[in-house]
């Protein structure tokens, strides 16, 4: 039996994060990997559809590219190229986090992990037989996987969740997207502009529901430029898949004909089969239940990323890998969940954190919010994407930056100026003062700040 200070279940971004910090602060540690080291954030997540989002993106501004005297006649896109470079970007990083694993002297072990009691893991190794691994400390990190509703009948090819659709061999035609979130928004876009006809339909009265109300609306927008078809409360009533395409009805009465059926109606979280409940760890709805240190009910037991429920972002996994790699080394590290930033990698981008009006007005807060157009920014004009807005949500009375959400040009990277300043419990005037580089996106952050001050200068 081999013997660590800490077993790690699963390799995704928060496993494979917290077995290089527990590395670092001195403990023996092993990973176990039933699939292909980076787990669905590199392989099946998000730097997959990162990869094909640009790809779409290429496509778009090609097209356009007679608006800034580049002209590229017959633009045509090449799938199959396409998933190749996304597959080639997939195996460059999963690649790179087997080399640090292994710089850190990281085992990893390739099977299927299972507690055995509160003190070892026993491993079903894919090259068959089995292994105990006994751990001072173990650290379950396993994951989610795309929903699959019972009363769909999904065949992996005409009816799909994310991860077939990242292996599609062909562009298809038309696409039908169930589910408005964020999968499914960041895939119409993808498909649009790669030049399938899209269909999204959502049974909420909006996209991305969790959003700002106006962040979803610009996105609701940009998508029907790019002549996706919206269906908001619209559920589907049945499917069914043949060899010409999938037909599908609707609860508005329609039929809906695509080639393809693609399933974005949430994600299951893999707590089960895991000897969670033998080992004394409590398992709320398939979420196991931790605390602030990630620690669940179990002393050295901890659960990290998806399968927490906490919130299902490739970051926060990493920094919950770090919070319990550093508990188990015995350093009094917590988790603050108020300030996490988040994306939505559409064309045009969302970039969010904080509260939204609506979540504060809730906490029994009196805010106010300003926004500021990407119209009026110098950048965004010349770089021809003026679409959006910077928006910041503050307390009335102290000026407290309590939120900021982004639609337009890079937001995803904009946001993290935002994210900032919510941790710190800045000021909208503290914003407003900050020097920004001229020309460029962050700008739009202090021009909304100063809008907010009733001092706005652009616009």
């Amino acid at each position: 039996m081999a013997k660590y200070d800490v077993v790690v279940i699963g390799s995704g971004p928060g496993g494979y994060v917290a077995a290089l910090r527990a590395a670092q602060l001195g403990r023996k540690t092993c990973v176990v990997e039933r699939d292909a080291v980076g787990g669905v954030c590199l392989n099946r997540g998000c730097i997959p559809t990162k990869a094909l989002a640009h790809a779409a993106e290429v496509c778009s501004l090609a097209r356009h590219g007679a608006e800034f005297g580049i002209l590229a006649e017959n633009v045509s896109v090449d799938f199959a190229k396409v998933q190749a470079n996304k597959d080639a970007v997939v195996k460059r990083l999963t690649g790179g986090v087997g080399f640090l694993l292994k710089r850190a002297h990281v085992d990893v072990v390739a099977g299927t992990g299972r507690l055995k009691g509160r003190k070892a893991v026993a491993v079903t190794l894919n090259a068959g037989g089995e292994e105990t691994l006994e751990a001072d400390k173990i650290i379950v990190a396993t994951g989610s996987e795309p929903a699959r509703p019972k009363a769909i009948p999904f065949d992996g090819e005409r009816i799909v969740t994310s991860d077939e659709a990242l292996r599609l061999s062909r562009l298809p035609e038309s696409v039908f997207i169930l589910g408005g979130g964020y999968i499914g928004c960041e895939f119409a876009s993808i498909f649009a502009q790669l030049g399938a006809q899209v269909t999204v339909v959502e049974m909420l009265d909006r996209l991305l529901p969790t959003l700002d109300a106006e962040v979803a609306a610009e996105i609701t927008k940009a998508l029907k430029r790019q002549k996706v078809k919206v269906l908001v409360g619209t559920r589907m009533e049945g499917i069914q898949s043949g060899a010409s395409g999938v037909k599908a009805t609707l609860s508005n009465g329609a039929a809906l004909e695509a080639d393809l059926a693609l399933v974005c109606t949430g994600r299951r979280l893999l707590s089960a089969d895991l000897g969670l409940e033998e080992a004394g760890a409590k398992v709320e709805n398939g979420a196991i239940a931790i605390d602030e240190h990630c620690e669940t009910s179990v002393a050295g037991l901890y659960a990290i990323g998806d399968v927490t429920g906490k919130l299902l972002l490739a970051h926060v996994a990493s920094a919950q890998g770090i919070v319990a790699a550093e508990h188990a080394a015995g350093r009094n590290a917590r988790m603050d969940y108020r300030c996490v930033p988040a994306a939505v990698f559409t064309n045009p981008e969302v970039g969010t954190v904080g509260m939204t009006e609506a979540e504060a007005a809730a906490a029994g807060r009196r805010v106010r919010a300003a926004k500021f157009p990407f119209q009026a920014l110098g950048r965004a004009v010349a770089m021809g994407e003026t679409a959006g807005f910077a928006k910041i949500v503050a307390d009335e009375a102290t000026g407290q930056v309590l939120g900021v959400h982004l639609v337009g040009p890079h937001a995803s990277d904009v946001v993290a100026e935002g994210a900032l300043a919510v941790a710190l419990e800045a000021t909208v005037k503290e914003l407003a003062h900050g020097i920004h580089a001229h020309p460029t996106l962050p700008e739009a952050l202090l021009e909304a700040a100063r809008a907010w001050l009733g001092q706005g200068i652009h616009a």
